[in-house]
């Protein structure tokens, strides 16, 4: 496939902006492994290929394993992520799929159990983040990267 357009070279200062916003992702308390986490899941609902590609390797960067990756479409039927993990994940879709039925109060009070309001804020925010970045990729047709 071929890229539509080059949003960074035609509209940079919105690109900027969305760099600004990642970079205020790296200063949360969340683990590199939950970030990639929530960049990969929501990454395979949306069905990017380049922030799939992007964020799998990452993931295995640091230290995530092949069998976790591999599984992590049907985490809720396996026991390789924790329970913190899990709440985590179930959020990440919601948000992600924020238009067939908003956060559920269960999903929600499930994250307080494991998460700070802070931590809370900080993985909506890294879920919005790469639904933007997924958006962009997708409709641009961004081809995936060696």
């Amino acid at each position: 496939m071929e890229q539509r357009l080059n949003i960074a070279t035609i509209y940079p200062e919105a690109y900027k902006g969305m760099y600004a916003l990642s970079a205020a992702l790296n200063k949360t308390a969340l683990t590199p492994i939950q970030k990639e986490l929530i960049k990969i899941r929501s990454s395979q609902i949306n069905h990017c290929a380049f922030c799939l590609n992007m964020h799998t390797k990452d993931a295995l960067k640091y230290g995530e394993t092949q069998q976790r990756i591999f599984l992590l479409d049907a985490w809720r039927e396996t026991d390789l992520f924790t329970p913190e993990e899990k709440a985590m994940l179930a959020l990440t879709e919601e948000v992600t799929l924020i238009s067939q039925h908003g956060v559920s109060d269960a999903v929600y009070k499930e994250a307080q159990q494991y998460f700070s309001d802070e931590q809370i804020a900080h993985i909506i925010m890294a879920v919005v983040i790469i639904n933007a970045w997924n958006r962009i990729s997708v409709s641009t047709l961004v081809p995936i990267a060696d």
